[in-house]
């Protein structure tokens, strides 16, 4: 990967204090090109760290309002009556992001073309009328065979064409994609703050980057990428501690975990098959020994060590309720922020697990994270897209093989009950 910075933050790139102001990311680029996948990586992102996130796609306003099957014809540059109707749908749209800013928004992402700079003069103007920051993201991919691609899993299944058989769909959108292109100027205004990625992340343009957020979303998108590969969540065999119900501690399989663990080992086996494959455990006794028979060698991650209970450590909840009935009823009040004293929250450990996220994303190979229930419902929490109070109570049984492959904007999901 190219990273290419063209300039760097200075004060009077935005007036005040920059962290203080709602901030809007532009989606920019020709039909095809991954923009709403990224656009929903990026929200699902933000999200999960905790801030209120919402996308506004364009092409939804136009099904929404005018119905999905309107032919090429509509996206002519030359359809007074068609462009009238999409600048319509464009500053509704954005009417959409400001009244979420001016809510409980935090971050709106606005997805739509953008192609022409006049197109994003308007919404730059917009952005800054609500005292929004602003930063545009450009798709641009010259690669045929990923354009192909994605006009085969996502536009070809997109609800513009359903009930019309993929000739006819294929010659539509072709046509589309045309008048696009035609009309298309990539970004080259300088004043402009934008991330460009380029042929799915090969290289990557900054410009006039700055603050916390953007410069941790240049980030992610440093290491997010289209290559298909499961991704499997299970919690470790079942442990001593397991069958005396007792938080934390570090203690060995049971005989039915280390049943779990050969059973774990023929499944992976049988799903992977020859392909070369990554398995990450935490560093706990009980998830190392459930990955023992694993091949390859699996490689071990503090950070994937399971919520730390603090001085509850070895208790079981009936022990707790018993003995510290003020801090059992702050844990049923509300799982996600309770902080065991001396130990973590949720919102803790989702803190914790922000660099693993990372290293997901990077991975292109098909992996295996063996770690523990509430490590598991987060990282379930963050891949499926779930709101951050929703993870403590997420579903995700012992002996039970999580399996997630990518679609175009998420995961199809497939549980395994292996005992």
């Amino acid at each position: 990967m190219v990273l290419s910075v063209r300039s760097t933050y200075t004060r009077a790139v935005f007036e005040d204090d920059p962290a203080l102001k709602p901030l809007v990311f532009v989606m920019v680029g020709l039909p095809a090109r991954g923009k709403t996948h990224i656009a929903q990586k990026v929200a699902r992102y933000l999200s999960w760290l905790g801030y209120s996130t919402r996308t506004f796609n364009v092409g939804d306003y136009r099904r929404q309002q005018l119905g999905g099957h309107q032919i090429h014809e509509f996206f002519r540059q030359d359809n007074i009556e068609g462009m009238a109707q999409r600048e319509h749908l464009a500053l509704t749209a954005l009417s959409d992001v400001e009244q979420w800013l001016q809510s409980s928004g935090r971050i709106a992402i606005y997805d739509a073309t953008n192609t022409t700079r006049q197109r994003r003069k308007l919404v730059l103007q917009r952005c800054q009328s609500m005292g929004a920051r602003t930063v545009f993201i450009e798709s641009i991919c010259e690669d045929r065979e990923v354009i192909e691609a994605n006009i085969r899993d996502t536009k070809l299944r997109s609800p513009d064409y359903v009930g019309m058989d993929q000739q006819s769909a294929m010659k539509d959108f072709r046509a589309r994609l045309a008048h696009y292109e035609r009309a298309y100027e990539p970004i080259d205004e300088s004043q402009l703050s934008y991330i460009k990625l380029i042929d799915a992340g090969r290289q990557i343009v900054i410009n006039r980057i700055g603050g916390y957020l953007p410069s941790k979303v240049v980030y992610f998108l440093m290491n997010i990428h289209t290559a298909p590969r499961p991704i499997w969540l299970t919690r470790h065999g079942e442990s001593a501690d397991n069958m005396s119900k007792r938080l934390g501690g570090d203690s060995d399989l049971s005989e039915r975990g280390r049943h779990y663990a050969q059973q774990l080992a023929e499944f992976l086996k049988q799903r992977c098959g020859p392909m070369p494959c990554v398995i990450w455990t935490s560093g706990l006794k009980r998830a190392v020994q459930t990955a023992e028979a694993l091949k390859p060698r699996a490689t071990s991650w503090r950070l994937l060590n399971e919520i730390d209970a603090g001085v509850c450590e070895g208790m079981t909840y009936e022990e707790i309720r018993r003995r510290q009935p003020d801090e059992y009823s702050a844990r049923e009040t509300d799982k996600f922020t309770y902080r065991y004293p001396g130990g973590e929250s949720y919102a803790d450990l989702i803190q914790r697990l922000e660099p693993i996220i990372t290293e997901i994303e990077r991975q292109k190979h098909p992996l295996m994270i063996v770690s523990h229930q509430a490590v598991s419902r987060v990282l379930y929490g963050y891949l499926l897209g779930k709101a951050q109070n929703a993870c403590p109570h997420l579903d995700v049984p012992l002996h039970t093989v999580i399996e997630l492959r990518p679609t175009a904007y998420g995961y199809e999901e497939l549980r395994f009950a292996l005992g």
